[in-house]
């Protein structure tokens, strides 16, 4: 497999199994070791980054953990052959640890929102049309009700996104709005208090139709104006 090709560099301010993990990870990217491979064992490991087996142990449980290493017992460890959800977690973690996480998010959802909607416009066809035009008045009726629920609101915005995502087939996509919603949850939540509290529900659904009517209108140059209208609150 020619193991000593991928193994050579490393940076030296970074502990040992960090060194491994990186190597391992820069192996796959560079395409040295492919998807459904069989990386060396052990022994090999050792040999070649000439560390102990508990570094390399700890390096394979952490690649394991996100998702790019599948350990079989009694076979040996392998590439991943399909995509794990999983693989977002450092990045998600890095996220939340920052600073300014809660803004980082907000563009970053800005920015995908913005590439979903030009995508999405020559993708969607009826039945997409459809079920955003049925989420939307879901999210009307609840708005318009006695006591609305700020949750209920929130899970049709949720839904209303997915819908858009879901024209793309792409697991990636998908998993990145999952996790987006997942740890923007309690804010959005809070933004939605917030619109029931000071009135501005009709505008929070109105919002929503504008995005439904730019992409029936399929003018891309409506898009990035909408999206900002759409995150003026939630930027709050």
């Amino acid at each position: 497999m020619g193991t000593d090709k991928f193994m050579q560099a490393s940076l030296a301010n970074k502990s040992v199994v960090d060194r491994i993990v990186d190597q391992i990870t820069n192996a796959v990217i560079n395409g040295e070791l492919k998807p459904g491979d069989k990386i060396p064992t052990e022994p090999e490991l050792c040999e070649t980054f000439r560390v102990g087996r508990n570094s390399v142990r700890e390096a394979i449980k952490i690649l394991a953990a996100y998702g790019v290493l599948e350990i079989r017992r009694a076979d040996g460890t392998y590439i991943c052959q399909e995509y794990n959800y999983k693989m977002l977690y450092p990045i998600l973690y890095g996220i939340i640890l920052q600073r300014d996480s809660q803004k980082q998010v907000v563009e970053l959802r800005k920015v995908i929102d913005v590439g979903i909607l030009q995508e999405a416009m020559k993708r969607m066809g009826k039945e997409e049309f459809h079920q955003l035009k049925m989420v939307i008045r879901e999210m009307e009726e609840e708005v318009h009700k006695e006591n609305p629920s700020s949750r209920a609101i929130y899970d049709t915005d949720v839904r209303f996104h997915a819908v858009l995502t879901s024209v793309f087939a792409n697991n990636l996509l998908e998993s990145i709005g999952y996790y987006v919603d997942k740890i923007t949850r309690q804010s959005r939540i809070l933004t939605v208090e917030y619109i029931l509290e000071n009135g501005h529900q009709e505008e929070f659904v109105e919002l929503h139709k504008e995005i439904l009517d730019v992409l029936c209108k399929k003018d891309e140059r409506l898009i990035s104006a909408v999206i900002e209208k759409h995150y003026k609150y939630w930027e709050k």
